[in-house]
């Protein structure tokens, strides 16, 4: 008796290596993909010409030097956010709760601010927040690292949850802070005399973020890639079975690793609070902490290439809300075309790590 072999019509087999230059044709070809569509798109649902659409969304972020210099700024707080959280990425821990550990890290910079400011000479009072805010976010990172580490816990669930906390927490002390009474917000920090404000570098509050944030980019780069540490981060990521086998001490890097990511978030809190906003809200992170999840997989977990991911998405969030203002379109439409370029960007890292395997019609048989 013969029977007909049936296989799928389609199946998937991951690649084993694309050299980099035919893996960058096929990002530039998805991004072009992306601007056609988005002009159709544009055409077919609005009228507009979308050329001046896409002008409008280049005008918008790099449109003026204040423009430039915000996009800087935004694109500083992303990025070390997802560079916060790519340690424990790559050593497949998977923290969604970077934005609880960013919020953690700016209420420990307010409680410093508001009990201690007028109190300490400024510079040490910066230290001081500096201090706690990191503290603060390694320690609220470290919590659910502990519980993995010791107990097995589920991280996904256990640093998400951790994010609601945080959240709680601070629109607690925000009612106890509430500047006047009964605004249900905090208001400026500070604001007479603007003790623990980073200084300005020339007449621009922007710019040491940006010099902070290019500093913790190379460190980054150097730890992961040629440190012992950056070493066992791989080895664990890859398997925690052989890193036990070589001596890797795998509850410790856990822990140690998720300490490195919740200070680096907490650092982020303090610049906020201390650098650009001066006050807090429970909304001050922005989302930033579970779109810094997509930088760090669209950059493979490289430091460098983070910088250009995540230049991409602060390119295309500034741009859309120029569209809504200059074209007359709500940012929902705005949000739309940033949609579609972002899955056409993410989509073609499929097509880079894996082979589509189409069935080819066949008439035979096996016994």
């Amino acid at each position: 008796m013969s029977k007909q072999i049936k296989e799928p019509f389609l199946h998937i087999t991951k690649r084993k290596e694309m050299p980099a230059r035919r893996a960058w044709a096929i990002r530039i070809s998805a991004i072009v993909a992306a601007l056609i569509v988005c002009a159709i798109v544009t055409t077919l649902t609005t009228g507009l010409d979308p050329i001046a659409v896409y002008s409008a969304m280049i005008d918008g972020a790099v449109g003026s030097s204040r423009k430039v210099l915000v996009l800087f700024k935004e694109l500083a707080f992303l990025l070390c956010i997802s560079l916060a959280l790519t340690p424990a990425f790559k050593m497949k821990f998977w923290n969604l709760g970077g934005e609880g550990q960013v919020l953690i890290g700016a209420w420990a910079t307010s409680v410093v601010m508001i009990y201690l400011g007028g109190v300490l000479p400024n510079g040490l009072l910066i230290l001081v927040m500096l201090i706690a805010a990191i503290g603060a976010g390694a320690v609220w990172a470290m919590i659910p690292a502990f519980f993995k580490a010791k107990w097995g816990t589920n991280e996904t669930l256990f640093t998400l949850m951790m994010n609601y906390v945080a959240i709680q927490l601070v629109a607690y002390f925000i009612i106890l802070w509430e500047n006047p009474k009964g605004s249900g917000h905090v208001g400026i920090i500070n604001q007479s005399g603007r003790e623990g404000w980073l200084p300005y570098i020339g007449t621009n509050s922007y710019l040491f973020i940006i010099i902070f944030v290019a500093i913790i980019t190379i460190g980054m780069h150097v730890y992961l890639k040629y440190s012992k540490h950056g070493y066992e981060i791989s080895v664990v990521g890859e398997s925690q079975r052989t890193a036990n086998y070589v001596g890797i001490k795998v509850d410790r890097v856990i822990i140690r690793t998720l300490l490195l990511s919740g200070a680096i978030c907490g650092f982020t809190g303090w610049m906020m609070v201390s650098g650009t906003d001066h006050t807090i809200t429970t909304s001050l992170a922005g989302g930033r902490g579970f779109l810094g999840i997509m930088v760090s997989w669209l950059a493979q977990f490289n430091s460098i290439a983070m910088v250009f991911a995540a230049l991409l998405l602060v390119f295309l969030e500034q741009g859309a809300g120029e569209i809504s203002t200059s074209c007359g379109l709500n940012q929902s439409f705005g949000d739309i075309l940033t949609g579609i370029i972002l899955f056409f960007i993410i989509g073609c890292e499929f097509f880079i790590n894996y082979i589509v395997h189409v069935r080819k019609s066949s008439g035979k048989e096996e016994a």
